[in-house]
């Protein structure tokens, strides 16, 4: 690892480790002021329905923040970020250190001195839901820091940029009048595991916690089985993104194209992850690792998307844009 990366890594992952350090700091200080059974969960206004042992804070804290700075570093260096888009990321995890920071150590702050049952759980402890506020605020701050201190990294420039698709991609011949058109699932065997897995979720919730916390997975859980099974469509219209909904959709018309090549996609490497990404000077739909459809858009942009077939996607493509041209 180069000394660039080594600073890369350490400024991505310092605000987890000061916000670890300072919890834990804060539990060594107040130890012996807390109950056995501390008071862990808490409704929406603020009464706690749950405790956890002073040595489950331990590892919660210590799982939460290497757990989450780990998955940061990562997104922060493998993903190749530069320029602002960079700063912006490292802020990002600023921002959510900070606050998940400062909602652990209030999580001990309202235990400490509290009275306690016989079997030395926390009693009369309540959240003051102004935290929340006060969290957001801490964020905010720590996402300031971070751009701050971003900036005094070396920029490092984009890459020239990924290879122009320009006009000589492939073709597909087509006779005069005759119409084509090319859809294929851009999904894999586990995505649908993902929203089932959700729902299943929330229907527990539902029994075990509260009715926010039931509904919030559910909704998300019934968000992602739209997606579940997306699709990609090249026709006259142009190159379309779709779910199992009419909408919401992602469509790319056909005047927009210059021109479509078919190559290997790396998410993580090239789009920093998985999902809808937008990176500087391009965007995409990125379900997974392998082939996809890269097209070139007027204005110097790029969209790609990953399905397989996609040799014979972009051929048709670029026949589409010629035919288009040739209309004109």
């Amino acid at each position: 690892m180069n000394r660039r990366n080594v600073g890369r890594v350490g400024l991505a992952a310092l605000p987890f480790a000061l916000a670890l350090a300072a919890d834990l700091i804060l539990f060594a200080t107040w130890r012996d002021r807390l109950p056995a059974q501390m008071a862990s969960h808490f409704v929406g206004n603020g009464q706690v329905d749950d405790h956890a042992s002073r040595g489950s804070y331990i590892a919660i804290v210590v799982v939460l923040f290497a757990g989450i700075g780990a998955l940061w570093v990562l997104m922060a260096v493998a993903g190749k970020y530069t320029g602002r888009s960079y700063g912006r990321v490292v802020a990002s995890g600023y921002a959510v250190a900070g606050g998940l920071g400062y909602l652990m150590a209030v999580v001990l702050f309202v235990n400490v001195d509290a009275a306690r049952d016989a079997q030395g759980r926390a009693q009369g402890v309540t959240f003051p839901m102004w935290h929340l506020a006060a969290g957001v605020g801490v964020a905010a701050l720590a996402f300031g820091l971070g751009l701050l201190l971003a900036a005094l990294l070396p920029r490092e420039e984009a890459p020239a940029g990924l290879r122009p698709v320009g006009g000589g991609g492939e073709r597909i011949v087509l006779a005069d009048g005759e119409i084509a058109g090319w859809a294929r699932s851009a999904g894999t065997w586990w995505l649908p595991l993902v929203p089932l897995v959700m729902i299943g979720g929330g229907i527990v919730l539902l029994f075990t916690a509260d009715w926010i916390a039931a509904t919030s997975a559910l909704l998300v859980g019934a968000l992602l089985a739209v997606f579940a099974r997306p699709y990609v469509t090249v026709d006259r219209r142009g190159l379309t993104v779709s779910g199992m909904l009419p909408w919401p959709r992602i469509r790319v018309p056909l005047d927009r194209i210059e021109a479509a090549d078919s190559r290997k996609i790396n998410p993580l490497a090239e789009y920093g992850g998985w999902g809808y990404r937008i990176r500087p000077g391009r965007t995409g739909v990125m379900i997974r690792s392998g082939e996809g459809i890269v097209a070139d858009l007027a204005g110097g942009r790029q969209f790609a998307v990953t399905v397989e077939d996609s040799a014979t996607a972009a051929a048709l493509l670029n026949t589409l844009v010629d035919q288009r041209r040739t209309e004109k």
